[in-house]
């Protein structure tokens, strides 16, 4: 969709990157690693100094101690976390518990490790779990591992204490992992609160949390990624990750200090900032008279276009970016069980990036009484 927005010089709300630049301490750091360095590898696992401001940071948040010595793997980005971290999990033939929708790493995940994805509903528009499902689905599969992304990735859901329990229970009782993507930890939205699985009681051990710095410090080019878990799963985590990358980027580490020894106003600054970002692009899709499902977390919005007929969003999202100038991301991309009514915007854009898309979003309607969508 980004391709296509670029074609036809749409206003890109697909591909889930910022228009608007890190912090500058942020690029004053990396300008002087990138004059001073180091410019050699690292430790394969994390340079010592980003793993001890980043235990020093999770530590703080989590509300739990994180050693940097024995709870940390620093990977080249949460992509690579996530998939070091299902090749330590799990073995050919496994099976993995998937919530859908998903972000679609974690098919390819599963699939590149041997394992079979088992995939359980998420329920629109609140994409609520169906505790039933969720208990049939691990009784009748035994699952080496579940995948959750809080917040989610495309919903802007935030997994509340009763449904983490709910999974926590679960993985305790059919010991099971529980691999965790927190990218958007810190990208949270009133009165929603983000809680890592991992802290509940017995979790800690039987879980795998990957995050990255990408989203909260707006550096999603420089991937870089981090594993949390206890010391026997991180010895493992540390072999598959040296053979897969042999470590992060050792400037981009040194630079990324300054941003993981921020003080707590940058995460509520950036909550602020965010909060204002949805609120401006919601009010837009209010104007326009879309129905959504309100995101909690993250910088997603699921909007229903069944209104207009769509029975291909895929051509639907193609039709939207060239004759409406707005990129989106047609939903089935992101569900196992067919879904067509629903496109995903993100808007981790600047106020005038959004807007512009809004006024082109309210001629949506007088466009789509002229012309075929389907």
């Amino acid at each position: 969709m980004t391709r296509v927005a670029n074609s036809c010089d749409a206003v890109n709300l697909s591909q889930g990157f910022p228009d608007f630049n890190p912090p500058e301490a942020l690029l004053a750091a990396a300008a002087k690693a990138g004059r001073e360095g180091p410019h050699q590898y690292a430790v394969t696992w994390g340079a010592p100094n980003f793993r001890t401001a980043f235990s020093r940071k999770q530590s703080r948040f989590m509300g739990i101690p994180i050693d940097p010595e024995t709870n940390v793997v620093v990977t080249c980005g949460s992509t690579e976390a996530m998939m070091a971290a299902m090749m330590t999990a799990c073995n050919p033939g496994d099976k993995v518990v998937i919530f859908s929708p998903f972000y679609e790493n974690y098919t390819a995940d599963t699939i590149l490790t041997g394992a079979i994805p088992v995939y359980v509903p998420l329920r629109p528009p609140e994409f609520a779990i169906d505790p039933d499902e969720l208990r049939q689905a691990f009784e009748q599969h035994r699952p080496k591992a579940l995948i959750l992304c809080n917040p989610g990735n495309p919903t802007g859901k935030v997994f509340t204490m009763s449904e983490l329990e709910l999974i926590a229970a679960l993985a305790c009782e059919f010991d099971a992992f529980v691999i965790t993507d927190e990218v958007y930890e810190h990208i949270v939205y009133a009165p929603n609160v983000h809680i890592s699985i991992a802290t509940l009681p017995g979790m800690f051990e039987r879980t795998i949390t990957c995050s990255s710095l990408s989203k909260t410090y707006s550096i999603t080019g420089w991937r870089l990624g981090t594993v949390v878990a206890a010391p026997l799963i991180i010895d493992a985590i540390r072999k598959v990750h040296d053979f897969l990358t042999v470590g992060a980027a050792a400037p981009l580490q040194q630079a990324a200090v300054t941003a993981l020894e921020f003080p707590d106003s940058y995460y509520r600054d950036i909550q602020a900032s965010y909060t204002a970002k949805k609120d401006i692009f919601l009010g837009w899709l209010d104007k326009a008279g879309l129905s959504y499902s309100t995101p909690q977390g993250a910088y997603y919005v699921m909007v229903d276009v069944s209104e207009f007929g769509v029975t291909d969003d895929l051509s639907f999202c193609e039709w939207l970016a060239r004759k409406v100038g707005v990129a989106a991301v047609p939903g089935s991309s992101f569900f196992r069980e067919p879904v067509h009514n629903l496109i995903r915007f993100h808007f981790a854009k600047q106020p005038e990036t959004l807007n512009a898309a809004g006024e082109r979003l309210l001629k949506l309607r007088s466009h789509a009484k002229s012309l075929n969508i389907d």
